[in-house]
């Protein structure tokens, strides 16, 4: 594949060098971030809509597509009357002209913004070299996409590797699927597995007898871990699992950040534990440090698997590679899953395991038809490596301080509305409001002033924009927030 079209090296794999672009301007310093001042009283420029966003005012083409879904897509998403046409960077417009700014970047999946030109062009390089084998062969960017999780980790911190760690040994292993639910489901089937292998190690018993005891699945309230039946049987809310029973047994749900339960939670029959360190679906709740020291603790007193889900708040979303990277190794997981932004949109997702529980998958335990491709790899790889430059792992930080505080003012600018707590960090934040009706009123309110952000659990409304979100899309995002909440 060629990299012509790229301009400044940011990491070094083998003998190749790879190097990203970074369009002129495109990011603010760490000292106009700064040296922002803050406005003293929330904006007033937005208190009236300035889209009007009904079937009404639609033109016959956005009429058309809504018309054609409604009697040829399955009616399982609620989604408002407007059709996406393209879009820039934190930009979209929709097939009426109207423009947006994104701050859902497609639930934290387009990390580097729409229509990136270079994402684009390794898409079209690929595409004419090899897009799909099956994992029946060898293709030559999966193990250079594995081999960049590793090293990144390693030197970054996580899964049991501290800060600036070497990886020569390697250490850990990734298995590719297509999807954060895929991860998860081949998560959870790797822990099944290491907990039967334990068993039959520590009773003298077969691995493969039905008798076996330590089948136990450990989740949480508030979790979402995906759609999947597996993978939906540990998304503990009601609304997903209701229409769906029976799921699978043997799961038992905790309290999120619940010290005194966990040892009669946690037992010699759990074999995995799932849990995410910022939840996202669930209200962007942040686990406590210290609970998952607890928590590491305890599945190491039963021989449990400790499966951290990063698919919505890792790489890079919180300014650091994962959400548990800058805490003790004594918080770390056995896997980290991960999906959305690792390839910009284009599908992919991955599993990072130790090397000590990898050894129990042998050929044939586990597979998947697309997981994997040259394609998905090669453009996982890119997006991975202009993530992780030092530049946009800088320009992350600094606008997140901006973002935050921003956000900061809310609570005392309307607090008859929201609650005094902001949740999550980096780029991954929500607002808690009294009411649990208000956060989906500001989604629409936001929307009608063009600006997209979304709720996350029964009582918040989230902010996930692209990690290339500048501080002047923040003002603007910000003030029209504020906007929509005065319009209240």
């Amino acid at each position: 594949m060629s990299f012509r079209y790229l301009q400044r090296p940011i990491v070094r794999l083998g003998n190749s060098v790879y190097t990203i672009r970074s369009p002129k301007g495109r990011f603010a310093s760490s000292a106009a971030v700064k040296a922002s001042t803050l406005p003293t009283e929330p904006s007033t420029r937005y208190l009236k809509a300035t889209y009007d966003i009904l079937p009404p005012s639609a033109s016959s083409k956005t009429a058309g597509v809504l018309a054609q879904g409604e009697q040829y897509l399955l009616a399982v998403y609620a989604r408002p009357p407007l059709v996406l046409s393209h879009g820039n960077g934190c930009w979209v417009w929709d097939t009426e002209g109207r423009k947006f700014l994104d701050f859902s970047a497609g639930i934290a999946v387009n990390a580097l913004g729409h229509a990136d030109p270079s994402v684009a062009e390794v898409l079209h390089q690929q595409a004419s070299t090899l897009v799909h084998t099956s994992n029946i062969f060898h293709n030559q960017w999966a193990p250079k996409l594995a081999e960049l999780l590793v090293t990144l980790t390693a030197s970054e911190g996580g899964l049991g590797f501290p800060v600036g760690s070497s990886s020569a040994a390697s250490g850990a292993k990734v298995f590719f699927a297509n999807s954060g639910t895929e991860a998860n489901e081949g998560a959870l089937k790797i822990a099944r597995k290491v907990g039967k292998d334990r068993w039959a190690a520590a009773t003298g018993g077969r691995a493969d007898d039905p008798a076996c005891p330590k089948t136990r699945i450990v989740c949480f309230e508030n979790s979402f871990h995906g759609r999947s039946m597996g993978a939906l049987s540990v998304t503990s809310t009601e609304k997903y699992q209701a229409p769906f029973r029976p799921l699978i047994p043997d799961v038992n749900v905790g309290k999120f950040n619940d010290f005194q339960g966990l040892k009669s939670l946690i037992t010699d029959d759990t074999c995995a534990v799932i849990v995410e360190p910022i939840q996202g679906e669930g209200g962007v709740t942040a686990a406590d440090e210290a609970w998952l020291k607890a928590l590491r603790e305890r599945c190491n007193e039963t021989g449990a698997v400790l499966i951290y889900d990063e698919i919505q708040c890792g790489i890079y979303r919180t300014g650091t590679l994962w959400a548990h990277s800058a805490l003790n190794v004594d918080c770390h997981p056995d896997m980290v899953t991960m999906a959305k932004p690792l390839a910009n949109g284009y599908p992919i997702g991955a599993v990072m395991l130790r090397d000590t529980i990898a050894s129990t998958m042998t050929a044939g335990t586990h597979g998947t038809t697309f997981g994997g491709s040259p394609m998905a790899c090669a453009v996982g790889h890119h997006v991975l490596s202009r993530i992780s430059s030092p530049s946009l792992v800088a320009h992350i930080n600094d606008v997140s301080k901006y973002l935050d505080s921003r956000l900061k003012l809310l609570p005392g600018w309307f607090p008859a509305i929201l609650d005094s707590n902001v949740r999550g960090r980096g780029l991954i934040r929500a607002l808690a409001f009294k009411d649990e009706k208000h956060p989906a009123q500001v989604v629409q309110l936001a929307r009608e002033r063009g600006v997209f952000v979304l709720t996350a659990g029964t009582d918040a409304l989230r902010l996930v924009p692209s990690l290339t979100v500048t501080k002047e899309e923040i003002e603007l995002a910000m003030d029209i927030l504020e906007g929509s909440l005065a319009s209240l």
